[in-house]
């Protein structure tokens, strides 16, 4: 999922949500829902700043959900760096499609 993000594999990436997903906006603040909620959040993020996200590791939490630690990078359309950070996705799956991610710092866990 994480490859198909980075090379703008909408679809790809899309095709492993629940449809009435909540995503995380990390752009905006709040939550998205839905498949078409996601698809245009996407539209509207990648159409102002390039982001990376490279998982390191994927653990689950005492919640039920997978907690993948990730280094995420992103830059303007220039290429000029912008942030480089770690951060958590915190994913809850439900019938083996996301259902929910929310976007943690690390100390939170």
């Amino acid at each position: 999922m994480y490859e198909n993000f980075n090379t703008r594999r909408m679809e790809a990436v899309l095709a492993h949500m629940h449809p009435d997903v909540e995503w995380a906006n990390g752009m905006e603040g709040g939550h998205v829902h839905g498949v078409d909620a996601v698809r245009a959040y996407w539209t509207r993020q990648w159409a102002a700043i390039d982001p990376h996200v490279e998982p390191l590791s994927i653990a689950d939490d005492s919640a039920g959900r997978f907690i993948v630690e990730v280094h995420q990078t992103v830059r303007d359309l220039e290429g000029k760096l912008l942030v480089d950070t770690i951060v958590h996705h915190a994913y809850r799956i439900r019938n083996r499609l996301i259902e929910r991610m929310d976007i943690e710092s690390p100390e939170k866990g």
